[in-house]
């Protein structure tokens, strides 16, 4: 897990959040979550998770029903949303069609009474941070997607707000402009020091841009760590099926052992070992998860060894995707770098599987994900 912010080092604070529509069912439940000042926080998960409305009630457009909310250690559930200082960027842009780029980022100076020289300033100043200099003149349907998608970051951040919200903002975009937006927030972010929190339900996203991932299912945190902790260490069944890409085998825990590996019995009657993450008792069923890269084709070195058959190969460059069917289950994923010709790859061959204990994980029970 990612370490605590300090206290007193928290832009924002979750404390008991709760929200319900209906006042009944609720949609967030019980948040606790603290925000480091220049922290660039991403709250991920699938819809419905809780994550959109917990980003709006931070905004201030949705009211919590139980908790507080903390803003530069100052409660803000009564502040109105113009009255908090947080910079937001919607995937429509949220751009006056009829006025230019300039006119556009001045505008939320101007209501603010910014005298009119320093308002030239820093629209300049802004639109150079986000590589746009000499398209003040013109009106957004004469920028493309990307660049609107900029002018956008730059109007959150034109009034040099101490928090920008980030709702979705790329999913408008194709996926080589998205991937290029990634970096460039990213970077924005780096240069300026701004506390960003994102709201995503793109994994990869999530992964590229954040210090801090807080993976959000039906309204409850399942973890709260850096992109590698996220990856490399989930602490449960759904975090390891939602972020990346899984080998999914159901077991019977046989024991646990002081180092705390499980050795684990599948149902095709093999056992293996995995470190024991949500496997807690002896008689439990697991679901062991390993990444496709952590396997190797007949290797020269693993604690855990299966057979298995070549079903399908794709070839995608880089590696090669190998579709496997091991311990039952024809679903299993290989990642084969792409290091020219080799004969232990190829379609029907029988091969044995292996990977290390360490790279394997023993996580509370939970049925496949389709």
């Amino acid at each position: 897990m990612a370490t605590e912010v300090p206290a007193g080092e928290a832009m924002v604070r979750f404390v008991n959040v709760q929200k319900s529509y209906d006042g009944e069912t609720l949609v967030v439940k019980n948040l606790n979550l603290d925000i480091a000042k220049g922290e660039f926080l991403t709250m991920l998960g699938p819809s419905g998770s809780g994550k959109t409305t917990t980003l709006m009630m931070l905004a201030g457009f949705e009211p919590a029903t139980h908790g507080e909310i903390f803003l530069k250690n100052q409660p803000i559930n009564n502040v109105p949303p113009h009255k908090r200082g947080i910079g937001m960027v919607f995937q429509n842009y949220a751009l006056f069609p009829h006025m230019t780029i300039n006119e556009n980022l001045a505008f939320p100076l101007q209501v603010r009474n910014v005298p009119k020289a320093e308002i030239e300033d820093r629209v300049a100043k802004v639109l150079k941070m986000v590589e746009l200099p000499q398209m003040g003149s013109r009106r957004p349907g004469q920028l493309s997607g990307g660049q609107q998608q900029r002018i956008a970051v730059a109007l959150a951040l034109v009034f040099e707000p101490d928090l920008v919200l980030m709702d979705e903002p790329l999913g408008a975009l194709d996926k080589q402009l998205r991937e290029q937006m990634q970096y460039e927030i990213k970077h924005i972010h780096e240069r300026l020091g701004v506390t960003v929190v994102y709201v995503t339900h793109d994994q990869s996203e999530a992964l590229t841009m954040s210090n801090r991932i807080a993976v959000f299912n039906d309204g409850v945190v399942q973890q709260l760590s850096t992109p590698a902790d996220l990856y490399e260490r989930p602490v449960n069944s759904f975090v390891a099926q939602f972020i990346g890409e899984n080998n999914k085998l159901k077991g019977t825990v046989a024991e646990i052992g002081a180092d705390n590996l499980a050795s684990v019995k599948l149902e095709t009657g093999e056992v293996v070992k995995a470190l024991a993450i949500g496997a807690r008792e002896k008689g439990g069923r697991t679901l062991l998860s390993v990444r496709p890269e952590r396997v190797e084709i007949n290797p020269t070195a693993a604690d855990v060894v299966l057979h298995g058959r070549i079903a399908e190969l794709i070839y995608l460059g880089d590696h090669i995707r190998a579709r496997l069917e091991v311990a039952g289950h024809d679903n299993f994923i290989v990642k084969v770098p792409n290091k020219g010709a080799t004969s232990d790859v190829a379609q029907g061959r029988e091969v044995r599987v292996g990977w290390k204990a360490a790279d394997c994980r023993a996580l509370d029970f939970a049925e496949f994900r389709h």
